[in-house]
């Protein structure tokens, strides 16, 4: 198909609306750099006083301070079950303040029968998709991870992948599943150097490369066609509203 002009749109494509129709720029992707160091946010699935999701965690924010990022880890422990309080709840504010503020996530959750905790899901559950006119996670980048008892599984990485779509998050091609989790952190509560420590390695290098190439297009690369007709409908509704 040639190249068409927004004007030749109605008689090529007559569904679109050409007012709101914007073809791809490969200059809009050049914007000025920032400067500050990448803010990551880093959630667990798990509450035990042992737990190794937050153990791989605080793992992550390790290798995540050493590439240049700046980490918070949120602590679950006192957030409700999503509508079983108000989302004034101090709890809940801290995580919905801690998602506005990063750039990116990870997300790392034990598999507890064949799923990721409800710990971990409450979490996500309680990040609302629109705040108003913002979108907390769109655009975002996110890493997976999980811990297993057993022999490795990826269920509960296959499920969080699910999610961070579905929170217009983009969502790094690595992850990590760490198996029978109890034998690979030392009685200092650190990680053993393993093959399951190099992966995390990995994933987190690419969470930083992924967010360092993206956080500032974001603007341009979640701006969608839908949304901008749907804001132009809205804001004539509130004109022909304020004028009658």
């Amino acid at each position: 198909m040639t190249k068409a002009n927004v004007s030749e749109l109605p008689s090529t494509l007559p569904q679109l609306e050409a007012a709101h129709f914007r073809r791809p720029d490969a200059a809009a992707l050049r914007p000025v750099p920032s400067t500050h160091a990448p803010r990551m946010a880093l959630l667990y699935g798990s509450l035990r006083p042992r737990s190794f999701s937050r153990l791989l965690t605080e793992e992550a924010a390790r290798l995540l301070q050493a590439m240049g990022a700046e980490t918070r880890i949120f602590n679950p422990s006192g957030l409700p079950l999503p509508d079983d309080a108000p989302d004034t709840h101090p709890k809940v504010q801290e995580l919905r303040e801690l998602t506005q503020w990063s750039e990116g996530m990870v997300w790392t959750s034990p598999e507890r029968h064949g799923a990721m905790t409800g710990i971990m899901k409450a979490q996500i559950d309680w990040i609302p998709l629109n705040s108003g006119a913002v979108r907390p996670t769109q655009g975002k980048t996110l890493a997976v991870m999980q811990v297993s008892g057993g022999s490795q599984s990826f269920n509960a990485v296959n499920q969080m992948r699910v999610l961070g779509r579905w929170m217009r998050m983009l969502t790094i091609p690595n992850q990590s599943s760490v198996a029978k989790a109890f034998l690979e952190f030392g009685d200092d509560d650190r990680m053993k150097p393993s093959a399951y420590f190099d992966r995390v390695v990995d994933v987190m290098e690419e969470l930083m490369k992924f967010t360092l190439l993206t956080r500032d297009a974001s603007p341009y690369l979640v701006d969608r066609y839908s949304e901008r007709k749907e804001s132009a409908e809205q804001l004539m509704k509130r004109v022909n509203q304020r004028s009658l």
